[in-house]
């Protein structure tokens, strides 16, 4: 790469691998990646008392590009292992509610009553097979939420959605994040303080996304269907 063109941030160019053999070292590791493209940092995790591997690692890849093709190209086998790739979570983020948990479905706040459906398929397509957009309305009036949720056939579409916090639709800006059911914020070690509120209707009943504009009330997001539990205000 030119030394004229700086690279992407290295957040984006790095993918945890899950599932090593114990047998895996930095330098199998890296002969099985470096096959889609340069890698310019590649470890195994290993403790640092016994140095025995901790079955994860991670790839940096010189750009994105080479990042996609790699996971364009699932499954992977190392030293005769089928393996984990994911986009790596960055350190701020690690301790987010459900930054590990692998799910399809994101979930948009945010918008506003002049977008359909067309707006957030022709912005999410790029990255990747969109399944189902449901824009959520009242059941009453027919008005909408001002959030919506959109499943794809693929993990990795959400995770790279969601690297990025905020995108820009129908010229207005909204907040991405994954949609987790009560389950899964629980199963990630989020236990829900107290009884919150009870999850979305029309058809995504148990979703609790921490969505909550000034604190909620009116005519905002407080108090419908949204628990704001590990996540704090934007």
């Amino acid at each position: 790469m030119s030394k004229d063109v700086p690279r992407e941030p290295e957040q984006l160019r790095k993918l945890f691998i899950g599932g090593l053999s114990f047998e895996t070292t930095d330098e199998s590791l890296r002969a099985h990646f470096e096959q889609w493209g340069s890698l310019t940092d590649c470890v195994v995790m290993r403790d640092p008392n016994s140095k025995r591997s901790r079955g994860f690692g991670f790839v940096t890849y010189s750009s994105v590009q080479e990042v996609d093709a790699a996971m364009a190209s699932r499954p992977h086998k190392v030293d005769g292992r089928v393996v984990e790739p994911k986009r790596a979570v960055s350190r701020e983020d690690s301790n987010r509610p459900g930054a590990h948990v692998t799910v399809k479905k994101i979930f948009v706040g945010g918008i506003k009553e002049d977008t359909e459906e067309s707006h957030l398929r022709d912005y999410f397509q790029q990255f990747g097979k969109i399944e189902v957009i449901d824009i959520m309305t009242d059941r009453n009036t027919g008005k909408k939420r001002g959030f919506a949720f959109v499943t794809f056939d693929d993990h990795d579409s959400v995770d790279r959605i969601v690297i990025q916090k905020y995108h820009t639709i129908n010229c207005h800006n909204c907040e991405v994040r994954k949609a987790l059911t009560k389950q899964e914020m629980q199963n990630a070690g989020m236990g829900m303080r107290g009884g919150g509120p009870g999850g979305y209707n029309n058809g995504n009943r148990g979703y609790n996304q921490g969505y909550n504009q000034g604190g909620g009330g009116g005519g905002g997001y407080g108090g419908n269907g949204y628990d704001s539990n590990g996540y704090g205000k934007f």
